[in-house]
């Protein structure tokens, strides 16, 4: 799949546009492993107005979410991560389409994105809804929450600032209630409440085109938010 912007470019070569380019986030230093600090980046000089508080989207899909939060709340910088090359040109040339100045696209690992790229206390809010289940026990190595993550999110996080989870696949929900059971206790996280945000339905939780189509199906969302404690984001 792919989305002209003319002249033959597409959303992969068009800096500054809305997908991340390589000259904004250069390769990891080779010594990395020894000085995790390396890679990081300053996201904030990725947007026209950097000094607004900068939330984060990983596995963005379609992009719904990312569009009606943009619009709703302006005064934020939202980055969307994807990792599939056909959503992330996808929801890419919405936002283009829409001209929303204050989202841009990443093709790219969000663990690993928090990990290596993402300076302490820079995020206000890591958005992370309908993740991959990987139902198979095999595969559960593959799914985003890990220990190894909450840290990284825990680092990244500014005081007050908040992870929020949304799942409808049981044996996932279950992970999560395991980790947080680890990982919501005095010196970690404090566990908050999920508003859901202000233009969903009364009986919606992010009010995605994929939440609606999955609870006709009968699957019932769950949700819960981790608060790095400390202060207001």
């Amino acid at each position: 799949m792919s989305f002209g912007l003319g002249h033959g470019r597409t959303l992969d070569d068009a800096p500054g546009v809305v997908g991340v380019t390589p000259e904004e986030l250069p390769p990891l230093p080779d010594d990395a492993g020894q000085r995790p600090d390396s890679g990081r980046v300053d996201v904030s000089r990725w947007f026209p107005e950097p000094a607004q508080p900068l939330e984060i989207e990983i596995g963005s899909g379609k992009g719904s979410f990312l569009l009606d939060h943009a619009r709703a709340c302006p005064g934020i910088n939202l980055l969307g991560i994807e990792w599939a090359r056909e959503f992330y040109l996808y929801s890419a040339d919405r936002v283009r389409r829409r001209g929303l100045k204050n989202v841009r696209m990443l093709r790219a690992d969000g663990a690993d994105f928090l990990r290596w790229r993402l300076a302490d206390g820079a995020v206000g809010v890591i958005h992370l809804y309908y993740s991959d289940p990987w139902p198979k026990s095999k595969h559960h190595k593959n799914r985003v929450v890990q220990d190894r993550f909450l840290q990284d999110a825990l680092r990244v996080l500014r005081p007050g600032g908040e992870l929020r989870l949304v799942t409808d696949h049981p044996g996932l929900w279950e992970w999560y209630e395991e980790h947080l059971a680890r990982w919501c206790v005095p010196g970690r996280f404090e566990r908050g409440e999920f508003v859901p945000p202000d233009w969903t339905d009364d009986d919606e939780v992010v009010g995605t085109n994929y939440e609606r189509k999955t609870r006709a199906a009968g699957r019932e969302p769950r949700s819960a938010v981790l608060v790095r404690p400390g202060g207001v984001a």
